[in-house]
């Protein structure tokens, strides 16, 4: 496997970072992982927009402009032969002083990694929507999570390499027996899941929590949102609490990873299935096909 790191195409194994560097001391840093379908990431434009605002949050410098990025990451594709994967971005802060000051922390590291993914995501958008079969999007059994989210969490709407309530809600759910974790914030409403933006149908109107509950603004989320807008399906943005979600039609959750994944169960309750979801998901791989084909 070779590896994208600080301007460099390196082997995998050749691919180090210091044990000083402040991302692996404090997870001062960001991260993207974008879609790799035919050998084109998916929605680049709007990944690189959302690393740029977190970088300006965070003030860390990207050391590429987005058109050296987009280059190089289409280099890595080529070189790894890789043109269905997950494309990983990490920037990070870079090595600085001993302690949570970021003084002296001048030169960041960008590291760009290509990941196998599993079924049905191996496979292209065009070659998954000749087979009827992947008109069905997968389903996954949710675990509510112990661990809360602040509510109104700045740092929330950007992919921040500190995840440590994601990495132990996932934990949490698979001890349970579920695929992921459900997140409520701190005031009782359920904003996420760890990996993904969650949705739910409420009689044809598709339904997400609002930004500012404290929930990542997902590449893919939006890409939904516009899909509504095309398709026609109602879209509104409000709270919920986890007795409501287990009442509502059905629930799906959208992620750069697998598109769209509707939900069989919370917690061992079953959960209803809806046509608008298999529609979203169809239009998902379409609009996948089109902009990657």
């Amino acid at each position: 496997m070779t590896v994208f790191l600080n301007g460099q195409f390196v082997p995998e194994a050749a691919a180090t970072v210091s044990v000083f560097d402040r991302s692996f001391l404090y997870g001062d840093g960001l991260f993207e992982t974008l879609l790799v379908s035919n050998g084109k990431p998916f929605r680049w434009a709007q990944h690189m927009e959302r690393l740029e605002r977190g970088a300006e949050f965070l003030g860390i410098k990207i050391p590429f402009t987005p058109e050296a990025l987009a280059r190089s990451a289409a280099e890595l594709i080529a070189q790894n032969r890789m043109s269905e994967a997950l494309l990983r971005l990490t920037l990070s802060r870079g090595v600085g002083v001993r302690g949570y000051s970021p003084t002296g922390a001048d030169k960041p590291t960008l590291v760009m990694t290509l990941h196998a993914i599993g079924a049905p995501s191996t496979a292209s958008a065009s070659s998954l929507l000749a087979e009827p079969a992947s008109v069905t999007p997968m389903r996954w059994r949710a675990h509510i999570a112990s661990f809360r989210l602040p509510a109104g969490e700045l740092v929330a709407q950007f992919k921040t390499c500190n995840k440590l309530s994601q990495v132990l809600a996932r934990a949490e759910a698979e001890a349970a027996g579920a695929n992921e974790a459900l997140l409520l914030n701190t005031d009782g409403w359920v904003v996420e899941a760890a990996s993904s933006n969650l949705f739910w149908i409420e009689r044809d109107t598709v339904c997400t929590p609002p930004l500012a509950s404290g929930i990542l603004a997902g590449v893919t989320r939006e890409v939904v949102r516009e899909l509504c807008l095309k398709l026609g399906l109602p879209y509104r943005e409000s709270s919920v609490r986890p007795e409501e979600l287990a009442k509502a039609d059905a629930a799906f959750l959208s992620l750069s990873s697998h598109g769209i994944i509707e939900l069989a169960e919370i917690d061992g309750a079953k959960m209803g299935s809806s046509p608008v979801i298999a529609r979203l998901h169809q239009a998902y791989l379409a609009q996948v096909c089109a902009e990657c084909g």
